[in-house]
């Protein structure tokens, strides 16, 4: 979902980031702010005094997502749920769930927090506009807090629809999660309507494209498309954690893994070992323990002409958490351990004796089986390379 993150600050111990995307909606709802809205409603300002309530109000927009998904985070913390903070991007933001909540309820009052919070903003502002106003205050103070005010409540009206994974759709989830028992199929259900509800929208922005509002348009097709996936990847994700759930990393590692010594040359790592198994990366081991491991991109790394005269000792990674895991962690942890840091092969080792490895390609291998005798569709990951 993201592209880069910059850590901005650290709010009641949740860390708030912000994607680069966001960058380019700050600016975007500064201007049409500036140049379209607060004109339309307050006519007669400065050019310079609309852009001074366009970068205001989209400061307190910024401020009132963080302080719906803080909402979010704070309940979930209360019931014991991992957090990975909170993230302004493109479309809004998000409170970044390490795992499934532990129950229908926790889901519930989760969920129902965050409109809760953008309607007490709401109230908030309108409160503070009619006294500034009462007070005499100018129009360009009336026209940042009179929108502030608005946008929450359109915020809290959005997210209610009943569609996953929008805070509405959370809820239906929760609904029929204690209404059957089962999570999985309260997820399928609540994302193939907000997998709907992305294509209505969708359809919404076409619509206003063809009738010549083109940036409305846009906006509401591109929604659209982020809701009809986000549901998408909601669902995988359940799938993903659940077809998971009690294996440990042993079950799907390969023990028979293919190791080398740091002595080798880079020349006859290349010839006798990736060239011969295909493999991206090996563990090195010497007087049998496991001291590191040696990837293609290190090798690439290094002068072709230098290979004869290089050994895997002087370009190998040492056993660290990023690319060694223990047999018994849980095959989820693994995977996450993958996607955090690109590599899709983890040594596996107990203290300094190596096990085997666990592949991506493997553990796809097993979660794609037994999704397809447990009668589930068939889920997608972002390719990474094996």
């Amino acid at each position: 979902m993201f592209t880069k993150r910059i850590t901005l600050f650290s709010l009641l111990g949740f860390e708030v980031r912000v994607d680069l995307s966001w960058i380019f909606l700050a600016v975007l709802i500064s201007w049409t702010l500036a140049a379209g809205v607060f004109p339309h409603y307050y006519p007669g300002l400065t050019v310079t005094t609309y852009w001074e309530m366009g970068v205001l109000a989209a400061a307190g927009m910024f401020f009132s997502i963080i302080f719906h998904e803080l909402s979010h985070s704070l309940v979930a913390r209360h019931y014991g749920l991992p957090m990975g903070g909170i993230t302004l991007f493109l479309f809004g933001g998000v409170a970044e769930m390490k795992d499934e909540p532990p129950s229908p309820r926790a889901e519930f009052l989760m969920a129902v927090a965050g409109p809760i919070a953008s309607v007490v903003l709401a109230a908030v502002f309108y409160i503070v506009r009619a006294g500034l106003g009462a007070a005499g205050a100018p129009a360009p103070v009336d026209g940042v807090f009179f929108y502030l005010a608005t946008i929450n409540l359109v915020l809290a009206i959005f997210n209610l629809v009943p569609a996953f994974p929008l805070d509405g759709g959370r809820m239906l989830r929760a609904v029929l999660w204690h209404w059957k028992g089962n999570l999985r199929w309260a997820t399928r259900v609540a994302s193939h309507i907000g997998g709907g509800f992305g294509i209505l929208l969708v359809l919404l922005g076409l619509l206003n494209i063809v009738q010549g509002n083109f940036i409305g348009g846009m906006w509401w097709f591109l929604i659209g498309l982020f809701v009809r996936n986000a549901a998408a990847m909601s669902y995988q994700q359940v799938l993903i954690r659940q077809g998971f759930e009690g294996v440990p990393v042993r079950r799907v590692m390969n023990a028979k893994a293919v190791a080398v010594t740091p002595r080798l040359s880079i020349a006859d790592l290349v010839q006798n070992y990736f060239y011969h198994y295909y493999f991206k990366t090996f563990p090195v081991v010497e007087d049998s323990k496991l001291v590191g491991s040696v990837s293609a991109r290190e090798v690439k790394a290094v002068p072709r002409e230098r290979w004869p005269f290089v050994t895997v000792a002087d370009i190998m990674s040492r056993c660290t958490p990023d690319n060694t895991i223990g047999p018994e962690v849980n095959a989820m942890e693994a995977l996450q351990t993958m996607s955090r840091t690109g590599n899709s092969r983890l040594l596996v080792a107990d203290g300094e004796r190596l096990l085997g490895i666990v592949s991506l390609k493997d553990m796809m291998n097993y979660l794609f089986l037994k999704l397809e005798l447990e009668g589930e569709e068939r889920v997608n990951l972002p390719s990474m390379p094996d």
